[in-house]
Order: structure tokens, then C-alpha cells, then sequence
């Protein structure tokens, strides 16, 4: 495809990331508060690489019941979600951690110029990783810290064993989808400084939600991870 056509569709791609990323930030603040508050980041993060699926998704899995509206008093309990929607909307909160992470360690190495191993590419991958576990970690941490475990040891062993693999899942597929970016349909590589190399990485994340939908089923079936 001529590169001038790829770069409006990257272009188009990631003014619909912001502009749904922003639509749900209004959303929420206007009067539809999640109950979880890192969801608060884990659903505009979602709209940011998902897109306009990502605000259906929020729409439809996410959106809190409106301040006020209820006919039956603000505290009315909402229907349980169906499994699959459960285990889709942890996703989310796995993927949100990931994305934030991905997005601070390539903006990060681009402006820095670091190369480790002689490698772009590798380097990208030993700090994305490194970032996308740590705030993939912290989101799941925070949310148990603030449903009562007071130990900050267990919080976080509790955290570790609920998100490690869904997270390890999630970078799979990106580093996947990125490697053959990188080293085949763009060769010698794209770089940050490329809205077509953001719009990969969106399509990347979103193939990283694919790739942990199962993991994140599996732990959720099992008990391991609370479906959300």
C-alpha cells in the first residue's frame, strides 16, 4: 500500500484513540464515577489504542449507572455481567497497565537514543516489559490494597499471582505483531517520531488483548483473578 494512503489511515486511527479516550474521561466525570477508580485510567486507556471500540466497550461492559438517575436510589444493584464480559472488562484493566507502560518506555528510548544488545528492537522489548509489569502490577495492587488487605506484602503477592501472566500474555502478542513490523513489512524498523509506528503499536495492543483474553479466562475461571 502507497505510504501516503498508510499514514492517514495511522492519522485517522489515532485522532479516533484521543478523541475516544477523551469522550470517556468526560463520560466518567460527568456524573458516572467507576466504583473501582483505576478504571477511572483502564477505560480511557482502552478507547485510546481500541479506538471507537473501545468507547463501545465502555458503553456497553463499563458505564456506571448516571448520579441521580436511578429509580430505585444511587446504591441499586446492577445485573451480574455474563462471564465472558467479566473476564473481557479484566482484560481491560490488564491491557491499561501494559499500554501505559509500552507508551512511557518507547517515547522514553526514542528521545534518549538508548541501544542495548545492538538492538532497537530488543532494547524496546526489555523496557517495555519492565514498565508494562510494573504498572500492570500496581494496577491490580492498588485495588486490593483498597478493598481492605492491609498487609502491603500480601497485597502485592495477591497482585503478582492475579495479573503476572495475563500481563506476560498481553506483551506476547504486541512484541509479536511488533516484530513483524519491525523486522518484515517495515524493515530496517519504524521509530516514535512516526504516527504510522503508534498506529502499529494500537493494532499491537489491541492483538495484545486478543492473546490475553484466554489467559485472563483461565484465571478468572480458576479463582486466581476476580472477574471484574
Amino acid at each position: 500500500m502507497d505510504s501516503t494512503y498508510l499514514n492517514w489511515i495511522a492519522w485517522i486511527a489515532l485522532i479516533s484513540g484521543i478523541v475516544s479516550a477523551i469522550a470517556i474521561v468526560v463520560d466518567i466525570f460527568s456524573g458516572r464515577r467507576q466504583s473501582m477508580k483505576i478504571m477511572e485510567i483502564t477505560w480511557p486507556v482502552t478507547g485510546l489504542y481500541m479506538g471507537p471500540l473501545g468507547w463501545w466497550a465502555y458503553v456497553r461492559f463499563g458505564r456506571a449507572q448516571k448520579v441521580g438517575t436511578s429509580d430505585h436510589g444511587d446504591h441499586e444493584d446492577k445485573p451480574k455481567k455474563p462471564f465472558w464480559q467479566s473476564v473481557f472488562v479484566s482484560v481491560t484493566h490488564c491491557g491499561g497497565g501494559c499500554t501505559i507502560g509500552d507508551i512511557i518506555s518507547d517515547t522514553g528510548l526514542y528521545l534518549s537514543g538508548l541501544v542495548l544488545f545492538g538492538s532497537s528492537l530488543l532494547t524496546s522489548y526489555t523496557f517495555d516489559f519492565a514498565l508494562a509489569f510494573i504498572i500492570g502490577i500496581l494496577f491490580q495492587y492498588l485495588p486490593i490494597r483498597a478493598m481492605g488487605e492491609t498487609s502491603r506484602w500480601r497485597a502485592l503477592v495477591k497482585a503478582v499471582k492475579a495479573d503476572a501472566l495475563s500481563l506476560i500474555s498481553f506483551e506476547i502478542g504486541l512484541f509479536g505483531w511488533m516484530a513483524l513490523v519491525q523486522l518484515v513489512w517495515f524493515a530496517p524498523g519504524l521509530n516514535a517520531a512516526d504516527p504510522l509506528f503508534w498506529f502499529m503499536m494500537q493494532v499491537g495492543m489491541t492483538v495484545g488483548f486478543i492473546t490475553a483474553y484466554p489467559t485472563n479466562w483461565w484465571l478468572v475461571r480458576k479463582g486466581i483473578k476476580h472477574g471484574m
